[in-house]
């Protein structure tokens, strides 16, 4: 699924274009496959979240068609050697000249990366049997990026979701990629309801909203965004939204999964209406209490 945009994650005073569109210090999180790289072999920089972009000194390396993208995309995630037979047999399963694909594939691959100005032979190894990214190219991944911020020690949740483009080789049908497509994009969500749960705790209701939103745009089940929503309604919302979204989880609990709420999100939405009601009564009493103009009447001349 595509990533959203939009929303504020930013701190305070920090918007969301800030936050959600800049990159973290990839280098310092260990993103890159090197700890350094010389300068006779520039770091080559590859997107696999989201579409797939590879580039070197900022010259985009073009990877002509989606089976170019496709191999290339296989050999970046995971850089151990396979087998021809595997990676032809994974990327075009139905297809009988599936060899003869991978032939195509890789030529269009080292065809790209030549007109970068890169030797193929720095970055692929290509064996008689096997093929594989050489352990030593110096490659930048977003895909280990992403993960690397996640697993640091505290994690930052907040880095991960800017570098999260989209989900893994997006716009690529091949099945190959589903089970890490899907396993990136969960961890991506568990983010998503982390940044919203911490904003909340720190008395950023916008930047909560933003991400409990992102998060329900992805997954309308995951029930932590929805308790988010309500307890920010509570803060700086109405009555009637935080019994509107209260209202809107039952409903989808009950339809997609007949249960009932946690009890957890139901002292969420008591404690979310009680703030309401009072905040209206002190408003209202402020209200009642606020100094009025005085007009004085005027007095018909006879």
């Amino acid at each position: 699924m595509p990533s959203e945009g939009g929303g504020h994650l930013g701190g305070p005073a920090e918007s969301a274009s800030g936050l959600l569109g800049g990159e973290p210090d990839a280098d310092a999180q260990g993103s890159q496959r090197l700890a350094t790289v010389s300068k006779s072999r520039p770091r080559i920089d590859v997107r696999l979240l989201g579409r797939i972009e590879v580039t070197v000194r900022g010259t985009p390396v073009r990877l002509a068609g989606r089976q170019a993208q496709a191999c290339f995309a296989l050999l970046a995630h995971d850089a151990r050697p396979r087998s021809r037979d595997f990676i032809a047999a994974h990327l075009w399963p139905d297809v009988e000249t599936s060899s003869a694909s991978l032939r195509q594939a890789l030529w269009l691959v080292r065809s790209g990366f030549a007109a970068a100005g890169v030797d193929p032979d720095t970055v692929l190894e290509v064996e008689l049997d096997t093929i594989a990214l050489r352990q030593d190219a110096p490659l930048r991944l977003d895909t280990a990026s992403f993960e690397a911020l996640l697993a640091a020690r505290p994690a930052d949740p907040e880095g991960a979701i800017r570098v999260y483009g989209g989900d893994l080789a997006e716009g690529l049908g091949h099945e190959c990629f589903a089970a890490e497509r899907e396993r990136l994009s969960d961890l991506y969500e568990d983010a998503l309801a982390l940044v919203a749960q911490r904003r909340l705790a720190v008395g950023d209701p916008a930047g909560a909203r933003a991400a409990a939103e992102r998060l329900l745009a992805r997954d309308v089940l995951r029930e932590e965004a929805h308790a988010v929503l309500i307890a920010v309604y509570g803060m700086t919302g109405t009555r009637s939204q935080v019994v509107r979204q209260y209202r809107r989880l039952r409903e989808i609990l009950l339809r997609e999964l007949d249960v009932d709420p946690l009890p957890e999100t139901e002292a969420a939405y008591r404690g979310a209406l009680a703030r309401s009601v009072e905040d209206s009564r002190r408003r209202a009493a402020a209200g009642a209490f606020a100094p009025r103009m005085f007009t004085p009447a005027l007095v018909a001349q006879g």
